[in-house]
């Protein structure tokens, strides 16, 4: 008795003798619940304190009132034993009072409480009262037992009490040492016996008393209760269960097996305590569990509450073992892969070419990185050999470093010493005409031969469809005996296509020209930026803005792809790009180029393009010679005149291939068919059966040496094209020279000339007049521009209508009672721009004025509102349209005088540019008879 005073362990109560032996049994099971499983214990609990529980074969018989410790956000379910820590005054001077100065231990009363946010009013605690025996918070609300009402005006915190309670024995008492402070712990190892109900909470010094009831039920009522149908199939459901439990847990620790006699026992209502005490449940459902006295409902709910645990030990188990699998098929192979390292080192046969990753490493080591950029590549392979292959980011790696290897870092084409005279001969001979171009060409190579390293200009070939811009960017390479690759930039509209993705991306990829960079193999070719006009710009990006860190000699040589992360040296690239149009190309873009336009061909130019160039590899193509088919140069200029009107040659090459084809048709039919010459008769096919029938052999007819056998078989003659022939493949002529005159037969008619992306083209303007309103109406899918223009028209024609005598007097409306309907014919193609103006004002007096614009005249270039004419572009490509069209007159503003230089003499030998400064010009050499001056309208 003296040593459990000073701090000793306290004897156990003879009736807990005979339960001795199942205590290790008992603990290993709850351990086995905490550590093997989800399933754990409270963080109340004591594992160095847990015992078999002591019950007496009758219930407990407990005194009227009962010392009250409070377990806050806690329960203590009958049968469970918890070890807890008492340090706070009013609890340390209930165990002082109630169990340690006592001979015989007495009972006390463990009273669930919530925390004080719960906002609900109870009994009145002095300060500082408190539990020591959890830390938890709940919220959810629980009805409170009102006792000892007290005044709330001293200032005390209120205390949430539960009505119901359960009775503890204390099984071990020990007492820490007193510190200075007078302060002093005890710990406390307490067995649940029975649960009470409190009638009534009143304060006994620093501690709480109750008067409580005992809710248990009696010896009597237990033995008639177990006789119960329904609480004998419920106790079985939970055995069950129960047993199902211990037999998984079973398969992880065979000594759990000695736990299942617990089963056979202790009583099911008092396992049904143990169990759900032993688990980790939230503070409402233990209160649920001590509010169920009734012995059907507590078993009911333990059960649910151990198949819940019994359900995820389950799904947990099930987890695992899909878990442990994967890894155990990722050890089996490496360990197959070490074990095959192992044999071929034995058997001396582990060559390192088979090796992949050894294989990659001497690539790159080949390769010729810079020195920043190899540290980099080995940093990434160093990677690489510590990833196994069935990762999911092995594969992407190893594309990243398989293109760090074959970029040509220091590999570049030898340039052989540029003979400029080779160079333009052979752009003559690839290219006919072009001249202004072709001699730029020559500069460009000249200045490459003097200084090599030369940061020459980017040369930007603009002009319509069929003009050579391709063909001329490869006799660039093929002069300076380079690789040649192109880019098609056509239809871009994601900066990643040049800059590439990151590779944080899925299915990243290096931009357009690291990859066309790794095709090529060197560093130095001639890039052909094609089609460098039709990028575009979405969410996505600009890609022309990431063209100009690509097009500038001071930034392209540390260009950053995004999928290679390491700059990368364009220095040596020569760049050419080819657009049909400027200005969709934006200015900063353009300011890195120099701008070479190739205006379209003369019908000239086109002959000579066909005979020399098309002809032949048309009928290559086709698998002809000039034995089979003959083009007679009057059949290709018909061609050029009645079906193409183009500004390049590609609609030539086609119609010229159209008529390969049907030649094509005619040489395959005739090459089954052997044709005899005269001297020689066929074998009828009835003798040659005949004999074939009686089993003789076939006789053979030698030919004499000294006999000709050039005249026996007959070569069939080359087809010869002529007009026939032209109308019957190409079908009927599209154009001819009549079309003009045919168009402006009526007043109101005038012919302008326009440029477009794909060169210049020959424009009707059609005006008519009807009763309306004054209005003016517009058609012909035209834009803001052109619109404007003919408003600005009109408002001059109304303004000087009493000087061209279109109305008798200047107060007079010239749209009074009628309106004004301008037509631009080909509905379906975009119009706009300014150089309509001269056209409309033309249109326009010669509807009032009733008279005919003459048909072999157009004429281009816009006008102000006091009759200038402003001059235009496009000159060339318009003159060499009203060329094609059979046009002999063109007039055009005085300004655009410079711009007849780059029109090729003969054009200019064969028409009458009319050069003119005021719209009052234009229309003197628009009609026949001059201006219509002092003749009056007939309208």
């Amino acid at each position: 008795m003296n040593r459990a005073r000073l701090g000793g362990s306290h004897k156990y109560p003879r009736h807990l003798l005979p339960f001795a032996s199942y205590s290790p049994i008992f603990l290993q099971f709850f351990f086995i619940l905490l550590c093997r499983t989800p399933v754990r214990l409270p963080t109340h609990l004591d594992f160095d304190a847990i015992r078999v529980p002591a019950m007496a074969d009758s219930p407990v018989e407990l005194p009227g009132r009962l010392a009250i410790l409070p377990f806050r956000n806690k329960v203590l379910l009958p049968g469970a034993i918890v070890r807890i820590r008492c340090t706070n005054p009013s609890s340390v001077k209930l165990v002082e009072q109630e169990l340690w100065q006592k001979e015989e231990k007495g009972l006390i009363g463990v009273l669930p409480v919530r925390d004080l946010e719960a906002g609900a009013v109870g009994s009145l605690l002095s300060p500082g009262v408190g539990s020591d025996s959890g830390e938890g918070s709940s919220k959810a609300g629980v009805s409170p037992v009102e006792t000892s009402k007290q005044d709330t005006k001293n200032g005390k915190e209120p205390i949430h009490w539960h009505s119901k309670g359960v009775a503890a024995r204390a099984l071990h008492l020990s007492r820490g040492v007193e510190k200075p402070s007078g302060r002093v712990t005890y710990i406390v190892v307490l067995e649940g016996l029975c649960r009470f109900s409190v009638q009534e909470l009143s304060t006994r010094g620093s501690y709480h008393v109750a008067r409580v009831s005992r809710l248990d039920m009696t010896k009597t009522e237990l033995e008639q209760a177990e006789q119960d149908p329904d609480l004998i199939a419920l106790s079985r459901q939970f055995k069950a269960t129960a047993m199902e439990l211990i037999s998984v847990l079973e398969q992880k620790q065979k000594t759990v097996s000695r736990t299942k006699v617990l089963l056979d026992t202790v009583p099911v209502y008092r396992l049904a305590d143990i169990f759900v005490a032993s688990f980790e449940i939230s503070f409402e459902e233990q209160l649920s569990m001590l509010d169920s006295v009734d012995l059907k409902v507590r078993l009911s709910k333990a059960t649910e509450l151990v198949d819940r645990h019994l359900q995820s030990i389950l799904v947990a188990e099930k987890i695992t073992q899909k878990v442990e699998g994967q890894l155990s098929k990722s050890q089996k192979e490496f360990l197959l892969r070490q074990q095959m390292r192992a044999i071929k080192e034995e058997l001396g046969d582990n060559d390192d070419d088979e090796d992949d990753v050894v294989a990659l490493e001497r690539k790159m080591q080949n390769a010729g990185m810079p020195a920043n950029i190899w540290k980099h590549a080995q940093r990434e392979l160093r990677r690489l050999r510590k990833m196994q292959p069935q990762q999911p980011g092995y594969s992407s790696s190893r594309a990243y470093l398989e293109l760090l290897a074959d970029l040509p870092w220091q590999k570049v084409s030898e340039e052989r010493e540029l003979d400029l005279r080779a160079a333009k001969e052979s752009l003559d001979w690839d290219h006919y005409g072009l001249t202004k171009v072709k001699q730029r060409i020559i500069e460009y190579l000249a200045v490459r031969k003097l200084k090599p390293d030369a940061r020459g200009p980017v040369l930007c070939f603009v002009g319509p469809p069929g003009v050579g811009k391709t063909s001329l960017a490869s006799s660039i390479a093929k002069a300076l005996n380079r690789k040649f690759i192109r880019i098609s930039l056509g239809g871009v509209k994601d900066e990643a296509d040049i800059r590439g993705h990151r590779r944080t991306y899925i299915g990243s990829m290096p931009g357009r020209l690291i990859d066309g960079l790794k095709r090529v193999s060197v560093s130095n070719p001639v890039m052909l930026l094609d089609e460098i006009d039709k990028t575009g710009s979405d969410v996505r990006g600009d890609p022309a803005s990431a063209l100009l860190e690509v097009l500038d000699p001071e930034q392209n040589k540390t260009f950053n792809d995004h999928y290679l992360n390491v700059p990368f040296d364009l220095s040596k690239v020569i760049f050419v790009a080819t657009a049909n149009r400027m200005q969709p190309i934006p200015p900063p873009l353009l300011d890195r180029m120099e701008v070479i336009e190739l205006p379209g061909y003369t019908p000239e130019e086109k002959l000579k393009i066909a005979m020399k160039h098309l002809i032949p590899r048309v009928l290559e193509q086709h698998g002809l010679s000039s034995a089979y088919l003959q083009i007679p140069e009057a059949m290709v200029k018909l061609i050029i005149e009645r079906y193409t009107r183009e500004a390049g040659v590609r609609n030539l090459e086609r119609n010229l291939a159209a008529l390969a084809r049907a030649a094509a048709v005619k040489v395959a039919e005739q090459a089954n068919t052997l044709r005899l010459g005269k001297e020689i008769q066929p074998i009828t096919t009835t003798l040659l059966d005949s004999r074939l029938a009686d089993g003789g052999e076939v006789e053979m007819e030698v030919i004499p040496m000294g006999h000709d056998i050039s005249n026996t078989y007959e070569n069939p003659s080359p087809m010869i094209v002529d007009e026939a022939m032209l109308e019957k493949v190409l079908g009927p002529p599209r154009f001819d020279d009549r079309e003009a005159a045919d168009r402006v037969a009526s007043p109101g008619v005038s012919v302008g000339l326009v440029w477009t992306s794909f060169g210049g083209e020959v424009q009707f303007v059609e005006a008519t007049a009807m009763v309306g309103k004054g209005d003016l109406h517009l058609t012909g899918q035209l834009g803001d521009v052109i619109k404007e223009s003919a408003q600005l028209a009109l408002t001059w024609v109304r303004a000087r209508a009493a000087d061209l005598n279109l109305s008798p007097t200047s107060d007079i409306n010239l749209l009074e009672s009628r309106d004004i309907h301008i037509h631009f014919p080909a509905g379906a193609v975009p119009k706009d721009g300014p150089s309509a103006g001269v056209t409309l004002v033309t249109s326009l007096v010669s509807l009032f004025s009733n008279r005919k614009v003459r048909a072999d005249t157009a004429m281009t270039g816009e006008m102000t509102l006091r009759g200038l004419v402003l001059p235009v572009g496009g000159v060339k490509d318009k003159v060499l349209a009203a060329h094609r069209y059979g046009i002999k007159r063109v007039i055009l503003p005085e300004r655009n005088l410079k711009d007849l230089t780059e029109v090729p003499s003969p054009i200019l030998s064969g028409m009458e540019i009319l050069l003119v400064k005021r719209i009052e010009e234009v229309l003197d050499h628009a009609f026949e008879d001059g201006c219509p001056l002092r003749l009056r309208s007939k309208l």
